[in-house]
Formats: C-alpha cells, structure tokens, sequence
C-alpha cells in the first residue's frame, strides 16, 4: 500500500501508525505538516529512502516519533530540537549516520531516547547526560568515537544506560557511577580504558541491576574496603566482567544472592572454581540462568563426588571452555540449553550424562581426552540441535539415529575413532546443515538417502575409508557449500549428471576437496559450468554460520591443503572458494571451462595425468589469489602467457611436466622461483639457470650441423675427382667456404700425379 503525499492535509489527525507500507521521505514531509500530530510510528516500510525532512520541526505537537527498520540515511536534522512537547524518540536499525544534533538539549520533556543500530559518529553530547526527566537512553552499537565528558548528574533522572559496541575511547566518567536512579549499565566493547575498583565504585549504586564493563581495555580490580554486604548493590543480578584483565574472583560475588547472569570469561583467574559458583554450596541454586568462565587458566572445580550441579531452574549458557579442567565433566541436574566445556582436558563423561540434555540445545565437548562410545540415549535428547564432539578419542558406531531422526542441524565428530557404516534409513524432513565426520574410520558408501538433507552446507567425511563412486547426486542439494571426501577409495570418473528439473548441479559449492583418492576418466567440461557460485564476484567475506533464535551461533571449520602446507580454517568465508583434485589418476586435458570460476581463489590439480597444453583461458581467474598447482603431470608446450594476467597469485606449481619454451617474464611472473618450473627439460629463462638461445641450446644446433657436416665431407671424397669448382658450389651452400677450401687444398696436394 502507498501512502498519499495528501495525507498532508488531515490537519486534525493526532494519531498516526503506518507498518510495512510504501513510504517515501516526500510523503513523510507531508506528514510533518501535520501540527497536531501528537503520535507518529513508522515500521518496516523498507521503501523509506533518504534523509528524515527538516520540516520534523513543523510537528510542535509531537509527542512520540518511532520509525523503526527502514533505510533512512544522513543525519538526524538540527529542527529536532523544536520538537518541545516530544518525550520519546525511537529510531532504531534506520541507517542514519552523522553526529547526534547538539540541539537535543532542548527536549526537556524526553523520558526515552534510543538511536541504537545505526552508523552515528563523533561525540555523545553531554547535554544528553543532563536532560531534566530523560530515563531511557541506548546509543549502543553505533560508531561513537569521542570521550564521554563529566557531567552534573547529582539531579539525573536517568534509569538505563546502553553505551556498548561504540568506539568510545577514554576513562569511565565518575558521573555515570553515581547516578542515584541508575539501574541498567552497559559499557561493553568499547576502547575505555584504566582501572576499576568495583568495591569503591558500586557501593553508591544502589539500585544498579545490571553492569557490564566486558571487552574493553579495562582492568578490574576489588579494593579492600569493608565486607558488609549493606556496601554493595544488593539488587544486582548481571554482571559482565569478560576480558578485564582479573587475576581472581571478585568477592562481592559472594555478597550478590540473587545473580542471574554473571561473565567472568577471558581473563587470567587460575586454581579452583568455587563452589559457592557451581558447587555443593552454590549461593545462586535458585537464581542463576548464566554462567561464562570461559578462556580463564581454572584447574578444577570443588564438586561433590556425583558431579552433579544442583541447579534448581533450567539455565540458558553454561560455558566452562577453554579452561585446564580435568577429569570427569560435571553436568546441571536442571540441564541448560547450551552447554560447552571444549578445550579443556576434560577425560570422561558421567555414564548417565544425557539424562540431563532434556533441555540442551547446543552441546560442545570438542578438544579434550573423553574416550569411550557415544550411548544411543543421545538420541532421547530432543532439544538438541548441535552437538560437536570433535577432537576426542570416542569410539565405536555413530548412533544412526544422529541422522536418521530429522532434529540434528549441526553434527561434528571430526577427529574421533568412530568407525562403521553411516545410516541409510535419513528421512525426507532431514533439517541437517553440516555433517564433519573427518578422521574417522568410516567404511562403505556414502548412503544415498543424504539427497533428503535439502539444508546441507557442509558434508566433510575426509580421511576415512569410504568406497565408493564419486556422488555427483549431492549435485542436486542446492545450497551445498563445502564437499571435502580428501584422502577415501572413492574411484571412478567424477560424472556430469544435470538435473534435469533445475538444471543445476552444485550451484552454491565454493569448497570441493577430492585429494588422494582414485578417481580416473576424463574431466567433463560442463561440470565446471555448473558451478554457479563460483562463477560470479564475491567480495563480501561472510562468515558461512548457522544461528537462529533457538540455538545461538555456530561456526564451521575446515581442513585444506592451502600455500603448500595443510591448514584449519576455523572460520569458512564466503571468499575461501577452492578445487583440489590433486593426487588422482584423472587423465585427459584440462578442460578450458575452468576458466569462467572467476571468484576461485585455490586451483590444485597435481599428481594426476592430465596431457596437453594448459588452457590459456585460466588466465580468466584474476581471483586466484592463493595458489595455482599443475604439478605432476604430462601438461606439454608453452606456458600461456595469458597466465601473467593472475597478478595476486602467491604460489604457482608447474613442476614436473613436459612444457618447454620460454617461462613468461611479465608481472607476477618474475617473482616466482626454481621450483615453480623444475622438472621440466624444454622450459628455459628466468629463473632457471637455463637461458634461452645460449650454450645448452645452441650446443644442440651444433650437433646438428655436425651430422651434417660428415655427410658433405664424405661427398667430397667421393666426388673430389669432378674438380675444384663443383666442391666449392657444395661448400657455399652451408656457409664453411674458408674451411673446407684448406681442407680440400691439402687433399689436392696429396693427390698422386
């Protein structure tokens, strides 16, 4: 629906709402002409391009402007200021940037102000600080860049502060922690830095609820101060102290009965957690929802001998990764939906763990020591959407019921001892989006039934013992990202199958990694064709994640062969595009289709027995950035010179072949060294020692001449009796006049008479 410019003309309207609809800034001009407009509220019209008029100003009556989720741009205008009757100001996610207007400071009767998510810069006028009735005010993730000046705020009004995700540089102002009425603070992610004494700065804060100082450049301290409990904010539930450099836990902790949300993690706090925290005496049994002491140097936990928290509510985080923990993981009775404890050295699991996944979402235990089988009651955990297990030495079957009940979105297993057959019984309502069962055992084929998995992104099953033919049906999943089968038995040609509904196969694959296997036959050329993705532009560098409002946020790694060395990409972008299809027998020339992958960046195709030249039209991929590597095969002529067109490419391996010629001396070219070319006799010039048209290559001319030269010279002999003359006429010819004349000179004098 679109809004009439007329709309101007309803000049007793008082009450406006418009959502979802076609709205231009001309028609919110008209809009502003509206004197007695008293409420106005704006959502979702993604139609709303441009800057907010100055004519705002005209709407003296206005008491509440929202306009939230559309695509404004420029600053917020100066006439903002006339808006004397306005007591809430609501522009969120709208796309405006420039300063906040300095004119502000005349909205006395403003209780709520937040332009949170957009582009805002410069300074945050301190006049905000002290508008007489303002209550509500978040600026957060904006790029606010200037220090947060003292203020007189002895008289504030002001309940919530949301600050965090700027650029703010700086020392906290003293003002911000005493404000009698404050409840909500938060300062996270910002550049603030020096030092913290919660025990002086949290005493006046009364009725503070909630601070949060994590990520800056901080360094929280606790001074010695008095213990009593009436000193410290007794209201407080959250608190967000990650990466503020702490050395230990702070002892207020044990003052704050009613916590719910405490972050503790990134910082330097060793030995034992207490169990006043998550142990047989925990304070906050009743309270917590919680609890991050993750990338700190804890050692072990003061747990009762069932390893069982007793939590009386279910929790939402509970994070203890990247710790030193030992021994048996503990686990919440009341489960959490996202439990991690990876990167410690956690080596056992309780013989009944999953009993308490009722609630589990999101379940990581990567990188430790647990050994022993994964017990098919997995499976009874309803909730759970990701579990990664990776980097272990869990043995045994995988329960098929991982993959065959529909309910998984993420399983990784990579780097285990799993072993046997992966299930054939997946189910067409399939919602898996990666699998990584990387170094493995697994054995057998790859089940067919993997084409009802539609959300595929990541199948990774490299370094295993899969025999089977290479699975061109996967082609058909359409969002299909990563395909790693590196270092299995699968055999055969690596088949063109075009689907004949969509016509498209693999149109969204950026990673496929076939490295040591026994694929054979020739390359079709229309299978490179197919590869859309590849096919196009792509310098977004997104991060390929899987989140939803269920789960939270998870990221994919990957393991490939990159610059000559095996690399762990822990974070796939939507730039890392690659083929590597070295170390098969694939035979044949290299199909010139290649060529249109403008966006691939790793293109390795060595130890295989490709023949022929090597197709000018890869000098198309101006993309590849990383590493071109030929080498190891039967490629024969010259280098393209076409291929000096790849001026980012770092690494380029063509050894090992049967080129010859001239290596190409322009641009990227010069750059490279001896072992780009070795292994080839018929290449010469930089930077082989071999030089074109020198010794070595004249040397053969050379014997040429001289196998030549003996059959003349035989001539000679036998024809010397014909005269001088005839002889000489033969000499000519191939330019050795004044030698073979003292030659045939001394045979004549020597002649009997």
């Amino acid at each position: 629906m679109t809004i009439p410019s007329s709309i101007g003309n309803f000049k007793n309207l008082t009450s406006l709402a418009i959502i979802g609809c076609n709205l231009t800034t001309q028609t919110l001009s008209a809009v502003a002409n509206i004197r007695n407009l008293r409420f106005c509220t704006i959502y979702y019209c993604d139609c709303l391009v441009g800057q907010l008029p100055s004519a705002i100003g005209n709407m003296t009556s206005l008491e509440r402007l929202e306009i939230t989720e559309s695509h404004l741009s420029g600053a917020i205008p100066q006439e903002v200021g006339a808006l004397k009757e306005l007591t809430s100001l609501i522009l969120p996610n709208t796309g405006l940037s420039g300063r906040i207007p300095s004119s502000m400071v005349n909205l006395s009767q403003l209780t709520h102000l937040s332009l949170v998510g957009n582009n805002l810069s410069g300074n945050i006028p301190t006049s905000l600080f002290t508008l007489p009735v303002l209550q509500y005010l978040d600026l957060s993730r904006n790029q606010l860049s200037g220090p947060i000046h003292e203020f007189e705020g002895v008289s504030s009004h002001l309940k919530s502060v949301y600050l965090q995700m700027n650029e703010l540089p700086g020392w906290i102002p003293q003002s911000l922690l005493v404000l009698p009425n404050l409840t909500h603070l938060d300062i996270e992610t910002n550049n603030l830095m020096g030092s913290v004494d919660l025990a002086s700065s949290l005493w006046r804060l009364e009725n503070l609820t909630y601070l949060g100082l994590s990520h800056n450049k901080l360094t929280v301290t606790e001074g010695e101060g008095t213990n009593s409990s009436s000193t410290y904010p007794s209201r407080l539930v959250g608190l967000g102290l990650a990466n503020c450099n702490m050395t230990k836990i702070p002892s207020l902790l044990m003052h704050l009965n009613h916590t719910n949300d405490l972050d503790l993690s990134s910082n330097k706090i060793s030995g034992d957690i207490p169990n006043w925290i998550c142990g047989t005496a925990t304070i906050w049994n009743y309270d917590l929802l919680s609890l991050n002491i993750s990338h700190n140097m804890f050692t072990g936990m003061e747990l009762n001998s069932s390893h069982v928290i007793s939590f009386s509510r279910v929790l939402g985080v509970f994070d203890f990764s990247s710790n030193r923990l030992q021994g048996q993981i503990p686990m919440p009775n009341s489960s959490a939906s996202s439990l991690d404890y990876s990167n410690n050295m956690f080596s056992s699991l309780l013989l009944n763990f999953t009993l308490y996944l009722s609630s589990t979402v999101y379940l990581k235990l990567s990188n430790n020591n647990i050994s022993g089988h994964l017990p098919h009651s997995i499976c009874k955990s309803s909730q759970l959407e990701i579990l990664d297990l990776s980097y272990n030495n869990f043995s045994r079957l995988v329960p098929p019921c991982l993959m065959e009940n529909g309910v998984l979105s993420i399983l990784n297993l990579r780097e285990n001892q799993f072993k046997g057959m992966l299930p054939t019984n997946i189910s067409s309502g399939c919602s898996i989006e990666t699998i990584d069962l990387h170094g493995n055992k697994i054995e057998g084929q790859l089940p067919r039934a993997l084409h009802n998995c539609a959300n595929l992104e990541v199948l990774d099953l490299g370094r295993n013992h899969i025999a089977d033919t290479f699975p061109s049906w996967l082609g058909r999943l359409l969002n299909l990202r990563v395909l790693v089968l590196r270092f299995n038995l699968f055999h055969g040609s690596i088949d063109y199958l075009e689907d004949e509904k969509s016509r498209k196969q693999f149109p969204s694959l950026q990673i496929i990694d076939l490295v040591s296997n026994n694929l054979s036959s020739n390359l079709h050329p229309q299978w490179f064709e197919n590869l859309k993705s590849m096919k196009m532009y792509n310098n977004t560098g997104k991060i390929i994640d899987h989140q939803n409002l269920t789960r939270g946020f998870y990221q994919d790694s990957v393991t490939i062969s990159y610059k000559g060395s095996v690399m762990t990409f822990e974070k796939i972008l939507t730039t890392l595009t690659v083929i590597d299809i070295s170390d098969n027998a694939l035979e044949g020339s290299i199909p010139a289709s290649i060529g249109n992958l403008v966006s691939l960046h790793v293109l390795r195709m060595s130890h295989n027995a490709f023949s022929g030249e090597i197709p000018p039209q890869l000098g198309s991929m101006t993309a590849l950035g990383e590493s071109l590597d030929l080498s190891s095969n039967m490629l024969s002529a010259e280098i393209p010179q076409e291929l000096t067109n790849l001026t980012f490419l770092s690494t380029l391996n063509l050894s090992n072949n049967q080129l010859d010629e001239r290596i190409p001396q322009l641009r990227q070219f010069g750059t490279f060294e001896n072992s780009s070319f070795d292994g080839n006799a018929g290449l010469c010039g930089p930077p082989l020692s071999k030089q074109c048209g020198t010794l070595d290559t004249q040397s053969k001319t050379n014997m040429k001449s001289s196998s030549h030269s003996v059959d003349v010279v035989l001539f000679l002999f036998v024809g010397v009796g014909f005269g001088v003359g005839f002889a000489a006429a033969i000499l000519v010819k191939i330019n050795q006049i004044s030698k073979w004349f003292h030659i045939l000179r001394n045979l004549t004098r020597r002649r009997p008479s």
